[in-house]
């Protein structure tokens, strides 16, 4: 069966997926197999036959999503964790009722409402507008490196870091070969930047939206938390990067050739600009993110000036599937496998200090993806004493972590899937041998800065 990708940015993710190097060694599948087997060894004595079966469900379903497939069948991520739902059901860990009960409709809804606004603003020629403004201002190409990191932490804060990339990501190329700078250092750049400040904010990525509505923390403390680590995050890749590409960025620059001016909606851009700071000023008034954010959504699909289904086409449709199938496959695993005794073990690991579970997180973010590193960390962090500062810790290591490979995370994967319709090749080790620097002095900041 050939599964149809709706339009929107995570076909490009299914792109690039497809044509990764294949490792002869699956180590995130093992590592899936591995997760599962603590469960079974605290539990299995005690197993009926319906909780042996979900977890050979959950195991396989975590093994497929590290993996990105299934050999043989073409399906991808959001496919893997819907089936893996339904097998859930057909188990007899939930039932159908408490299927629909586990879905977290206030994640979603979030997700929707930042996909429409970000859609407007793309769509309006906004974030174009911004670049060819800033370009004159941009001679010196360090310069041009920190407005990049600068505008892609703030941008991804907010707007969440893979829609981001994915608009910025042409926009960085056209830039850099204007101004005659190699690509490479820049776009590097845009994808670590934008995972480093999505972390400041709780709309900053899809994982920071499941921790919120979890935590029940509120924005504003959250972002006081966790924006110095960005900030500081932010300077420490801006080196790390600076020293990597130090003959890249010390180059003379020729002189860019002028431009023919910038055709732009511009009520439309002023309109979905201002719709897009209001739902941040609601988010820091205290408002529920989830209903800011569909309220911001709904109202800019009051327009005579842009078709709805341009809008729709923007929206990632597969994201939602997924986080949809993962909300039912973990709260099945939850109910049939979760017992007193691997609760103890698990919190015999010292998740209530930052150290132990910043090194959890990150290693568990690598090989099975940031999202469903959350969901299964979830059970063990709520019961927790001090389970805010355990949530601001997972929510900094599972976002830090994802600068470390070329593969850890959606939004690194947009930034090479653009470079590579541009002709230019982010490989495995130009992307590791300034991303593992940057991901280590990150989360050591992060553990110093939260300890």
């Amino acid at each position: 069966m050939k599964m149809v990708v709706p339009p929107g940015f995570y076909k490009y993710h299914c792109a690039i997926m497809s044509n990764a190097p294949r490792r002869r060694v699956p180590l995130p599948a093992l590592s899936g197999l591995a997760l599962v087997g603590i469960t079974l060894v605290a539990a299995l004595p005690v197993w009926p036959w319906h909780a042996a079966m979900a977890g050979v469900i959950f195991a396989a379903s975590y093994a497929a999503l590290a993996a990105g497939r299934i050999p043989g069948l073409a399906i991808d991520r959001a496919g893997i964790a819907l089936v893996g739902a339904c097998l859930m059901i057909a188990s007899g860990a939930l039932s159908l009722e408490q299927a629909y009960q586990a879905l977290d409709l206030d994640t979603l809804t979030l997700l929707l409402g930042v996909m429409i606004v970000t859609a407007n603003l793309r769509l309006s020629g906004l974030f174009n507008g911004l670049i060819r403004a800033l370009e004159p201002r941009l001679g010196s190409p360090r310069m041009l490196l920190a407005a990049i990191l600068l505008v892609a932490a703030a941008g991804s804060a907010f707007l969440v870091n893979d829609t981001l990339c994915l608009v910025m990501a042409p926009l960085v190329i056209d830039l850099a070969k204007h101004l005659k700078r190699r690509p490479l250092p820049y776009l590097l750049a845009l994808a670590m930047a934008a995972n480093i400040g999505s972390v400041a904010t709780l709309t900053g990525n899809p994982q920071n939206m499941l921790i919120g509505a979890a935590s029940h923390i509120p924005y504003t403390a959250f972002a006081a938390a966790l924006t110095p680590v960005a900030l500081l995050g932010l300077l420490a890749a801006g080196l790390v990067i600076g020293l990597g590409h130090r003959r890249d960025l010390a180059a003379a620059s020729a002189r860019p050739a002028p431009r023919p001016p910038l055709r732009q909606n511009r009520a439309l851009a002023g309109r979905a600009l201002a719709a897009a700071l209001a739902m941040v000023g609601l988010f820091f008034a205290g408002v529920a993110p989830a209903k800011a954010a569909i309220l911001t959504g709904g109202l800019l699909l009051l327009t005579r000036r842009l078709k709805s289904r341009r809008i729709y086409h923007e929206i990632d449709w597969s994201l939602l599937l997924m986080f949809a199938g993962l909300f039912i496959l973990t709260a099945g695993a939850e109910r049939a496998l979760l017992t007193p005794a691997l609760l103890a073990r698990v919190q015999g690991l010292g998740l209530d200090r930052a150290l132990p579970l910043t090194l959890l997180t990150a290693v568990l973010s690598t090989l099975v993806s940031n999202v469903p590193a959350i969901l299964l960390l979830k059970p063990f962090l709520a019961p927790l004493a001090d389970a805010r500062h355990a949530w601001l810790v997972a929510a900094m290591a599972s976002t830090l972590a994802g600068n470390a490979t070329l593969l850890g995370s959606v939004a690194n994967l947009i930034v090479a899937q653009a470079a590579a319709r541009a002709g230019i090749r982010i490989g495995f080790w130009d992307y590791a041998r300034i991303g593992l620097p940057v991901t280590a002095l990150t989360l050591a900041i992060g553990v110093f800065w939260l300890g």
